[in-house]
């Protein structure tokens, strides 16, 4: 059953006003309010010696290909001497921040927070392929007491496993509890007691603890904030695609309310010019949060290794790979006859006296909600095509 998610009144009135006094900013009144979620800062703070698989663990999160062009550069050789931000290629209020190794000469552990500037970030991923270290646990302790968040992430388990096959009597769910138990003994000997610790794969973000992480940064993090992580995380887990099709849906009760604020306003042909530019917005944030925009689906081919080709001929939306723009929308809705005849007898309804505007609330409301509902279904399932082909391997 959708969640019920009420309209903010200060934005309604807003957009009325904007109708009523200068119709032509009524979109970008729409834009900033789809655009809400999207300004909640959200900054991680990954820590780790160089070698440890911090920077490809940074790529993955944000769904880039450690070639990438905006890639956190890779390799033993790269050793970050100073904080370098990667911001989230679509949603960049939610940043990634490569943090120097504690512990080195100009990283002193005992000063470390305050040279990194720990206030601004909102939690800490302390990152080891192998045992923690005792500055590790000495910054887990200083983070603590300053009152933030940190998670201890094995990094390269993947490798570890490769190695193991070698081995007659090899199996990978013990393989992967003695790494944990060994991981898990290491910072027991540092006195850091009963902590979690993920095992991932930068590589294979679909195994192992990866999902897990995520979801435990999710609950940890203020109301406010989890929907932008969960906006910015990656489209190829079935729960993560199902609880953005959740959030959307929440969504759209909010434009379905402005939608029938718009069709109140009696200026001919603005309630479907401007419910044309709703839905062009709440579809482009559909797209985009799902990872079905170009540039998206080009970055999951690179990280994937299946070609562009093969990801977008699992599609079957007309939305999805494509500009959303008012002449595609307009296109799909007159492909779809009975929606778009209620379009029409709406623009109608709302000249007759008395009785016009309040039935034009109703049918504008109807169809902007039926149209978000159509067009979120569908593209929520062209994203578990996707997720299905990457995960088939």
């Amino acid at each position: 059953m959708e969640e019920n998610f009420e309209a903010d009144p200060g934005m309604i009135q807003v957009i009325q006003d904007a109708m009523r006094n200068n119709p032509e900013t009524a979109e970008e009144k729409l834009r900033e309010y789809l655009d809400k979620t999207s300004k909640v800062p959200i900054n991680i703070a990954v820590t780790g010696d160089g070698g440890n698989g911090k920077s490809s663990f940074v790529n993955a999160f944000r769904g880039v290909d450690d070639n990438d062009d905006h890639a956190a550069p890779t390799g033993v050789d790269e050793t970050t001497m100073e904080v370098k931000e990667y911001p989230h290629p679509n949603h960049p209020n939610v940043i990634f921040s490569d943090l120097p190794g504690i512990g080195t000469t100009k990283f002193p552990a005992s000063k470390y927070l305050k040279l990194v500037g720990f206030k601004k970030f909102d939690l800490f991923i302390i990152i080891s392929a192998g045992r923690f270290t005792e500055n590790d646990a000495k910054l887990a302790k200083e983070i603590k007491k300053m009152g933030k968040k940190f998670y201890f992430v094995r990094s390269k388990v993947d490798l570890d496993l490769q190695n193991e096959q070698r081995k007659q009597d090899f199996s990978e769910q013990k393989t992967l509890e003695k790494i944990r138990d060994y991981c898990v003994k290491s910072l027991k000997e540092h006195k850091i007691e009963s902590q979690q610790v993920f095992l991932v794969s930068s590589h294979d973000i679909h195994l192992y603890d990866f999902s897990l992480l995520r979801d435990t940064i999710e609950r940890d993090l203020p109301d406010h904030k989890k929907d932008a992580l969960l906006l910015a995380s990656p489209s190829i887990f079935p729960d993560i695609i199902e609880k953005k099709k959740k959030f959307f849906q929440r969504q759209i009760w909010c434009l379905t309310a402005l939608s029938g604020v718009v069709a109140a306003v009696p200026l001919p042909g603005l309630s479907v010019a401007v419910d044309l530019a709703l839905v062009v917005g709440a579809v482009t944030h559909y797209v985009v949060g799902f990872g079905l925009d170009i540039p998206s689906l080009r970055r999951t081919a690179d990280r994937t290794g299946i070609p562009y080709d093969e990801l977008k001929a699992v599609i079957k939306s007309q939305l999805a790979a494509e500009e959303i723009t008012k002449e595609l929308i307009t296109k799909v809705i007159l492909q779809l006859s009975s929606r778009a005849a209620l379009m029409v007898a709406e623009e109608v309804s709302r000249f007759i006296p008395f009785v016009g505007i309040p039935m034009s609330m109703t049918l504008s409301a109807v169809t902007t909600y039926n149209l978000l509902k159509l067009f979120l279904d569908v593209l929520a399932e062209d994203a578990q095509r996707i997720s299905d082909r990457i995960l088939m391997g």
